[in-house]
């Protein structure tokens, strides 16, 4: 794979696809975490004299223009971080995006609008394809977050233009082969979110390479129901507990130690000021809801972090929104980065978690991907990687 420092950039229109798909609460940018990760790779673009000409998605319009979608707000921001003008494009390849490329200047960046806001985006449109590769030179890839998808700009822009890949691309995919690949042991993950469903795969890949799997999240309810508990009306997905069985046997044969939690936070309702308990894992009662890993696990699972030399956690231990069911999280957030080695956070709730709880500085690495990195470690080849492969 070619790198950034490979690609002749000085007086060429860079398309560059980041992935700026930020969380917005109106037009305000609650978190912009994703801006910030793209910043050094555009800075690079121009401080060789390349004009970026910058593609991103944002949430799922479906393929038709939304105001609320828009990457309007992005641009502003942008700007300020990079400490350089961006243009904003009001289309993706129409009008405003052939103009405002045409008069970029040394030092200029432009943001087209969203990418999803073109129907043929998602399902990798060949038309759209050279539309996209018309407004560039060259290209890069620094969207980490979309490689995992075949799309249009992820995909199919790369293989019409010379192309590499971009700093954060570069970084994202060195922590994971360090995760795949003979990772420092002890190697621990710690695994949470909604449905288990959603892990099968990467948990089934992962019994052939860790020493320690603990879950927890609303997934944990489904363990512990394959194990005969009653979990009253926590989240469980009745479907995968066979599967989930077979999993915990095959745990077994491989040495890899499973542990759940050993309490749980519970209530009626998820609320800021619900009621809770703290109840053993194995006697949630009727009619009550498992929100959150109680104290007790927070310490099980701290003591199994301890000695870590490589950590990956992905998913939230609880809904941590709320802060009757944030302990869990903050806990197992502790934990993992008071872990003597490497430590990864791996993208989604559990990354917009670490910032909100203000542990960001103190991790490793917070991938920008939650699902392209659960993919690289389910052993999947990401559509985007296999692009920028190519010669």
């Amino acid at each position: 794979m070619r790198s950034l420092a490979d690609l002749a950039v000085e007086g060429r229109r860079v398309l560059v696809r980041c992935d700026l798909n930020v969380p917005l609460d109106g037009g305000t940018i609650t978190d912009d975490g994703r801006i910030r990760a793209s910043v050094p790779t555009l800075r690079a673009i121009l401080d060789r004299g390349g004009r970026p000409v910058v593609m991103s998605h944002l949430g799922r319009p479906k393929g038709r223009p939304v105001p609320e979608y828009s990457l309007a707000p992005v641009a502003e921001r942008l700007g300020e971080l990079l400490g350089a003008p961006v243009r904003f494009a009001a289309d993706v390849v129409g009008p405003s995006a052939r103009e405002q490329v045409g008069a970029l200047g040394d030092g200029e960046v432009v943001l087209l609008e969203n990418l999803r806001f073109e129907p043929g985006e998602e399902s990798g449109d060949a038309d759209l394809v050279e539309r996209l590769a018309a407004l560039g030179d060259c290209y890069v890839g620094d969207g980490f977050g979309a490689l995992h998808r075949a799309h249009a700009s992820v995909a199919g822009v790369p293989a019409r233009l010379e192309h590499a890949a971009g700093l954060l691309v570069e970084k994202e995919l060195e922590v994971l082969r360090r995760l795949s690949a003979e990772p420092v042991r002890p190697y621990v993950v710690v695994l949470g979110g909604s449905k288990v469903s959603d892990k099968l795969a990467v948990i089934t890949n992962l019994l052939g390479v860790v020493d320690r799997l603990l879950i927890g999240g609303g997934m944990c309810f489904t363990f512990l129901a394959a194990q005969g508990f009653g979990v009253g009306d926590s989240l469980l997905q009745a479907e995968q507990l066979d599967t989930v069985r077979k999993m915990t046997r095959l745990a077994g044969e491989r040495g890899v130690e499973l542990l759940l939690p050993e309490d749980v936070v519970v209530a009626q309702d998820v609320s800021a000021d619900a009621e809770t308990r703290v109840v053993a894992a194995d006697a949630i009662p009727d009619g009550w809801k498992g929100l959150d890993i109680g104290p007790g696990s927070v310490q099980r699972f701290a003591a199994a972090l301890a000695d870590a030399q490589t950590v990956f956690w992905n998913g939230p231990m609880g809904v941590f929104e709320f802060a009757p069911f944030a302990h869990g999280t903050l806990g197992v957030a502790e934990a993992v980065a008071g872990s003597p080695g490497l430590t990864v956070v791996g993208g989604g709730d559990s990354a917009a978690a670490v910032r909100q709880l203000g542990l960001a500085d103190r991790f490793g690495h917070i991938s920008t991907g939650g699902g392209a990195a659960l993919e690289y470690l389910e052993g999947k080849t990401l559509p985007g990687v296999a692009a920028l492969e190519k010669d």
